[in-house]
């Protein structure tokens, strides 16, 4: 075939747009470098940012009352990772985590497979994604089978994420779908069990790169991502929509137990926001929560 100058310009076009879309993916899964995040630890006497503490404060207040709900009825927590600024309320508050506690069969599986932080087949990786991001309970059960209960629960054990000393944390103690096998936490006897500073824990770990290796925290990351996947439209990612970000999320619903966990990212901020709500209008409070937290991080920018 004879050379032709218009077919060579639409062939570099080409493969100039599919570096672009592998930049811009490789950006999405990778966290943004922060030399004094990396060393960022979150634990039981890290202290909150005074300012912002009180403007979370105003804004829970503000939510329960439009709401009607008590003070015992959330449970919330931001992590601002651009400036290192902590607030949370009620964050060792133990709640019923619904679908939440998935994040535990995720980080077992990397930790029980290390090879899979660079070596994960297309179906595990698609079918990881549909349990984080849209919430199969059918690949949550049957990948916490393989795993195991017991398995999963130590893995989180290692980490710190349950402790049952300070009001316990992410437990992961039935499967999602039928099956008699049950073990409750030892703190409220929960199937499945969160509070809102171990959640905190889990995404700054992952944004560190500490959970299992980077290598595996990077992969992580992407099947949090899942661009294949679209998200669930309801809580945070209903609220925030249309406003340029990124999120990494898992949300949990049971009858009136309403949670939402993120990892934000989009111009001038990044942050980890995590709700948790005990009452039938708690998707319409983690919607207004996202908002007005997200407006706080945006100032906090200008």
């Amino acid at each position: 075939m004879a050379y032709s100058p218009a077919v060579a310009s639409k062939a570099f076009c080409y493969i100039l747009s599919c570096v672009i879309l592998m930049t811009v993916f490789a950006c999405a899964s990778a966290p943004r470098p922060n030399p004094a995040l990396q060393s960022y630890v979150l634990d039981y006497d890290t202290p909150v940012d005074p300012s912002l503490q009180a403007s979370l404060q105003s804004i829970d207040a503000e939510l329960r009352a439009r709401y009607g709900m008590t003070e015992e009825q959330t449970a919330i927590g931001v992590l601002d990772l651009d400036h290192l600024r902590l607030a949370m309320l009620r964050p060792d508050s133990i709640q019923y985590a619904a679908s939440v506690a998935k994040i535990g069969i995720l980080l077992a599986y990397f930790q029980l497979h290390p090879d899979a932080a660079t070596h994960l087949d297309p179906q595990t990786r698609h079918e990881l994604g549909m349990m984080i991001k849209i919430s199969s309970n059918e690949m949550a059960a049957k990948y916490s089978r393989q795993l195991g209960l017991r398995e999963i629960q130590q893995v989180l054990n290692s980490y710190g994420f349950y402790d049952a000393a300070h009001g316990g944390g992410i437990w992961m103690g039935k499967h999602y779908g039928p099956g008699s096998e049950r073990i409750g936490d030892p703190v409220a006897n929960h199937s499945h069990a969160a509070t809102v500073r171990q959640l905190l824990r889990y995404y700054l770990m992952l944004e560190q790169g500490k959970l299992v290796s980077p290598a595996a925290s990077r992969t992580m990351r992407e099947i949090f991502a899942s661009p294949d996947i679209p998200h669930e439209d309801l809580k945070f990612t209903k609220a925030l929509s249309g406003r340029n970000l990124q999120i990494l999320r898992k949300s949990g619903t049971w009858e009136d137990w309403l949670h939402d966990t993120a990892d934000v990212t989009g111009p001038g901020r990044h942050y980890i926001l995590i709700g948790l709500t005990h009452h039938p209008k708690g998707d319409e409070y983690l919607g207004d929560l996202a908002i007005a937290v997200d407006d706080l991080m945006i100032k906090a920018a200008q």
